[in-house]
């Protein structure tokens, strides 16, 4: 538990060293929904903020671990919420199962989705095909995803070809999708436990945050090494989990899901614990100067 007192921020480290490390940092990958807007909300500072590391010559990357959109969706979103970026600045789990496919299942072809219309076109255009809810259309491998248009029949043959022992991976861990909506928005990790309790059978693996591959994509495309780079969500068990897992900067913001009191008593910490990214972005400028 840290003790230290909270007045907009904490840090694991003091504030010389803080301010060092912070001065390293070349990119800032970001967590989506409760880190730079929550729903269809965008926070007030976030756009200062991503000002700010432009014009600090920090670059910036968006992450989620919500597969259920297709990167054309989420860079309509960003545009609607006045966010121009580019595909290059995004990352998603359901790019990062596309990638872990190709270098571990390099032949499968034929994949049973059980996840929203938009991103089974993201695997649609990477060349894969999409299986029927037929005991008769058997695939390759099983991808079990955050799917709001999730119907009964295709999460009883997912379970079915799960349990007939075929590659079974799933997007993300996460157990709710944030919203401002009075509603819980039940997610893959959810999922996976009600086809668990079906078949006894967990993913062979589960992609997304907190797993270090969702950042080793940015890390090579800019040339940076773990410790130029800061991960910023509001997640203790994805978010900072991968920054430890990676070697990167953990930084958790009070914005969405996790409280002060749930962040006081994490193990490990977060390096830096901070109200929201404008926090954030005034202890960068204050590195830098």
């Amino acid at each position: 538990m840290n003790t230290t007192p909270f007045h907009r921020y904490r840090s694991v480290w003091e504030h010389d060293e803080l301010m060092a490390r912070l001065r390293r940092i070349r990119h800032v990958a970001l967590d989506m929904d409760g880190t730079i807007y929550m729903g269809m909300s965008l926070f007030p500072y976030t756009q200062p903020f991503l000002k700010s590391l432009h014009g600090l010559g920090v670059g910036y990357s968006f992450l989620t671990n919500n597969p259920s959109k297709c990167i054309d969706d989420y860079l309509h979103k960003l545009r609607t919420l006045g966010i121009e970026a580019t595909r290059e600045e995004m990352y998603t789990t359901t790019l990062a199962t596309i990638d872990y496919l190709r270098a571990h299942y390099p032949t499968a072809r034929r994949l049973f989705l059980l996840g929203t219309p938009s991103m089974i076109s993201e695997f649609e255009a990477a060349g894969y095909v999409s299986c029927a809810a037929s005991a008769d259309d058997r695939p390759d491998a099983v991808i079990v995803a955050f799917d709001m248009t999730l119907q009964y029949e295709r999460l009883c043959r997912a379970a079915w070809w799960i349990k007939q022992g075929l590659p079974y991976i799933a997007t993300n861990p996460d157990r709710i999708c944030p919203t401002d909506q009075p509603t819980v928005l039940v997610d893959c990790g959810s999922i996976c436990a009600c086809i668990e309790h079906a078949t006894g059978r967990k993913p062979d693996i589960t992609l997304g945050k907190p797993d270090p591959n969702m950042l080793s994509g940015i890390l090579a495309r800019h040339g940076l090494r773990p410790d130029e780079i800061a991960m910023v969500g509001d997640r203790l068990y994805t978010d900072v989990q991968m920054a430890h897992n990676a070697g990167a900067m953990g930084v958790l913001v009070l914005s969405g899901e996790t409280t002060l009191e749930v962040a006081e008593q994490a193990d490990p910490q977060p390096h830096i614990t901070a109200e929201s990214i404008e926090v954030l972005g005034e202890l960068i400028r204050e590195a830098h100067r």
